[in-house]
């Protein structure tokens, strides 16, 4: 019983250490840009912002909204995205008790991408709270898709996990064939290529306030919700036949971890995307540092890739400015070796 209480008081102080170290990051990515402002100076403004000090004005009101209404909108925006990606992987690796499963596994990428492709086509220009016709239309697009796959895959009121996956990538191969037809024939879409491999890439497209207003409820909800099927996803571990044998309504909670890891990515990828390794390195790196227990991985895992996504966001604003590099190109290249490093170096070591 000791050895179990301090076993779990460490991972307690590691969730802390790691929400602090994510409170950090995000002062310290809003310092650097085009403009460097220094971090002290970011911290007095956020204090006087939310009235705990009434510190002197010693920096010039143009740093100001540049932090408060540029530069903090994006790096929270790129934390929640991390976050959302992070949890879903987390969430579709211990449904399908697959360690390489990632958020995009059964065609949500695909079902944006062709969205905000055919939304780039459109001669219209709609904002809907806030948020332009792409986003829209790849968030939509995304959980369309994935409601395509499930209904494909479902056979005589349940749904063969091995189905689900075929569905997913036949269904993922057709809509990119559709989108690679599009970009084929862009002159007569009148497409903009530029914005297609922007979004394919991967690019923080967060501009106010407003927009984190709709997107943060619904990660912040999805990572909570996640965190009720904690149990039901170790016993998931034990196999479909051991998790009902420990009384967990299979089917039911399949549809429940597929809804929740696919809305979490679709509110993800509309306003980021598509970002790969996240959701694949993140929790794989998680769980072999803290074990497999659900309840542990799930909250460490939305930390550490709200984390890992802001140092992925400075680094794409930063390294070459004043040209930005797409942050799906940061994550690859970061995330592709490590994934590796962590495949060759722990495999033996590696429990599910």
């Amino acid at each position: 019983m000791l050895v179990k209480l301090r076993h779990s008081n460490r991972l307690v102080l590691i969730l802390l250490l790691l929400g602090g170290g994510l409170v950090a990051l995000l002062l310290l990515a809003s310092a650097f840009g085009a403009v460097t402002i220094p971090l002290p100076d970011i911290l007095k403004m956020a204090l006087n912002k939310v009235a705990v000090f009434d510190f002197p004005f010693t920096w010039r009101a143009v740093d100001e909204t540049i932090i408060f209404q540029i530069r903090l909108p994006r790096v929270v925006g790129g934390a929640l995205v991390g976050a959302a990606l992070a949890t879903a992987g987390v969430l579709f690796q211990g449904l399908l008790r697959n360690p390489m499963a990632d958020p995009y596994i059964i065609g949500t990428s695909a079902g944006a991408a062709l969205g905000a492709t055919i939304a780039m086509t459109l001669p219209i220009n709609l904002a809907f709270l806030g948020f332009g016709l792409v986003p829209v239309a790849a968030f939509i697009g995304a959980l369309a898709t994935v409601i395509l796959v499930y209904n494909l895959a479902r056979v005589g009121g349940k749904t063969p996990i091995i189905s689900m996956l075929l569905a997913g990538f036949v269904v993922s191969a057709l809509l990119a064939a559709v989108m690679a037809f599009m970009i084929s024939m862009s002159n007569r879409f009148d497409l903009n290529l530029h914005s297609v491999y922007s979004f394919l890439m991967g690019h923080i497209s967060i501009t106010s306030w407003g927009q984190i207003a709709i997107i943060a409820p619904l990660v912040i909800g999805g990572i909570i919700g996640a965190r009720f099927f904690a149990f039901h996803l170790n016993a998931f571990s034990l196999g479909e036949e051991g998790a009902a044998y420990v009384g967990i309504e299979v089917e039911r909670d399949k549809i429940l971890i597929l809804a929740l890891g696919s809305l979490l990515t679709a509110a993800a990828v509309s306003i980021s995307g598509l970002v790969g390794f996240v959701g694949l390195v993140v929790p794989h790196a998680v769980r072999l540092s803290l074990g497999p227990d659900h309840r542990f991985l799930l909250p460490a895992s939305a930390l550490a890739g709200a984390a890992f996504l802001v140092i992925a966001d400075l680094l794409a604003r930063t390294l070459l400015a004043p040209v930005e590099i797409p942050v799906g190109v940061i994550t690859a290249i970061v995330g592709a070796p490590v994934f590796i490093y962590l495949l060759r170096h722990a495999r033996r070591e590696y429990a599910f």
